[in-house]
């Protein structure tokens, strides 16, 4: 399973808490990319509730999106 902040964005209005199915079903409608929907897939099959974000990335609270987005005013500097 492989999170980024850019892939995450997608899920973050889901219907929390929901189901593994409930995730499927929800990225299959907002067109999400592949990797979010493979990320979901690869849960294990179970009918317990997934509160958020957190429960699939657990990491997800301490990632500032600042470190992982590029800056495109930084490049303009050194041009």
């Amino acid at each position: 399973m492989f999170w980024t902040p850019e892939l995450a964005k997608f899920i973050e209005d889901a219907p929390w808490p929901a189901t593994k199915e409930e995730l499927l079903d929800y990225t299959n409608r907002n067109g999400s990319p592949l990797q979010v929907i493979e990320n979901i897939v690869e849960l294990d099959d179970t009918d317990e509730l997934i509160e958020g974000i957190e429960d699939l990335w657990p990491e997800y609270e301490d990632v500032t999106t600042e470190e992982y987005f590029y800056n495109d005013d930084e490049e303009e500097q050194y041009i």
